[in-house]
């Protein structure tokens, strides 16, 4: 993975980050990226029932989650959520100043806030803020609009994809920002993607879904999911060529190229959750569906006991079984095997005698695999999570609300 974005390798964008003083740090927190031209525009964004004021106005822009679009300003350090119909005014009056510079209708600009809950955004500086931003609009500012999404970051999370589709060399690029209150559900986080493909806004909208589904969607830091999670596909089209159609070989290498990018930002996020030592790999296999895969996975993958337990090394099946059978899928203890490591700790109902010291070795790792045999079935997910730490609990007691 790149250490620093490429958000503007694709053709036909601009983007700029600036510090305009929301976050006490004084680093970034104020983000623009924009294309020279409307370009096809694909959204998914949180389930969560309480949602930021960007989150409606975008909802808004694009009630069925595509249509085409210049650009989206970000600003990190505050959510604006929670903040009532200023905070509403607060989004649109973000998104017309950004228009206003980049030369399109406000109804062109999508909005999108991260940070704390429930304050107003201090909007003196984010005009600053946007007016500074749009000046500095060009391709060598990829790092710091990365940096101004991002809040609890350790670090810059980017990825990039090229391929030949159609004949054309087509640029996949992404960047995302979080590393807690991560439980994705169907859109995690803040995350930017752009490409110079030729493709239709529904088009593009059906595969961001299918890659955030296998992807974004498959990990969890905490099982907290967001107010604010936004994810955001621009597709200038400026690769040439006939545009993307579906089921065919060209939309195939485009949504394969879409899932690598998508997955290796929600792999980075992972590695990034707050107060993580570890990346844990979650696998269930044996289910009666795909959908019943995932809801045992993501049962394990949230549950703080099985975390706690991956943290002290211990290699507790009983903290495992418990997350699989209190899910809503269907979990028979005879029919279940457990692996951790590649070592059976758990079949036929009971627990195995096992090599205690090569498990242990496997959980002192940096990465570590548990697999789960359902034994009924062909479904199977993957679900990525953390360990849980003594220092997220630190992080989280002393953020501020």
């Amino acid at each position: 993975m790149p250490k620093v974005s490429h958000i503007t390798l694709p053709g036909g964008f601009v983007a700029a980050g600036v510090a305009c003083g929301i976050k006490t740090t004084g680093r970034e927190d104020v983000t623009i990226l924009a294309a020279d031209r409307e370009a096809a525009t694909a959204m998914v964004t949180t389930r969560n029932q309480i949602v930021g004021a960007p989150v409606i106005w975008n909802r808004r822009l694009l009630p069925r989650g595509y249509g085409r679009a210049r650009g989206i300003v970000v600003n990190s350090g505050n959510s604006n959520v929670c903040t009532g119909k200023a905070g509403l005014r607060d989004a649109e009056t973000m998104a017309k100043l950004t228009a206003r510079r980049i030369g399109c209708p406000a109804e062109k600009v999508l909005v999108a806030s991260t940070g704390i809950i429930g304050e107003r955004l201090p909007m003196g500086k984010v005009r600053a803020g946007i007016a500074e931003a749009a000046d500095r609009l060009g391709h060598g500012n990829d790092a710091a609009a990365l940096r101004g999404i991002m809040t609890t970051d350790t670090r810059e999370k980017s990825a990039v994809v090229i391929t030949r589709i159609g004949g054309r060399t087509v640029a996949v690029a992404g960047i995302v920002k979080g590393s807690g209150m991560i439980a994705p559900s169907m859109a995690t986080m803040i995350s930017l993607i752009t490409t110079d493909a030729s493709i239709r806004p529904a088009r593009l909208h059906r595969a961001l879904k299918a890659a955030v589904a296998t992807t974004f969607n498959a990990i969890t830091v905490d099982s907290d999911t967001s107010t604010s999670d936004t994810v955001v596909a621009f597709a200038s089209g400026q690769a040439g060529g006939r545009a993307i159609a579906g089921g065919g070989a060209d939309y195939r290498k485009f949504l394969a190229a879409l899932t690598e990018v998508c997955g290796e930002l929600a792999r980075a996020v992972v590695v990034d959750g707050e107060g993580a030592t570890k990346l844990v790999e979650v696998v269930v296999r044996g289910a009666r569906s795909d959908a019943e895969a995932k809801i045992a996975a993501k049962s394990v993958a949230d549950s703080p006991l099985f975390k706690t337990a991956v943290h002290g090394g211990d290699p507790n099946w009983g903290r495992i079984a418990m997350a699989l059978g209190k899910s809503a899928a269907k979990v028979v203890a005879e029919k279940l095997r457990i692996r951790i490591g590649g070592v059976v700790i758990f079949s036929g109902g009971t627990g195995r005698t096992f090599d205690v010291k090569k498990v242990r070795r496997h959980l002192g790792g940096s990465e570590v695999r548990v697999d789960c045999d359902l034994g009924l079935g062909k479904g199977r997910f993957t679900a990525l999570t953390c360990d849980l730490s003594r220092e997220y609990i630190a992080i989280n007691a002393d953020y501020h609300t």
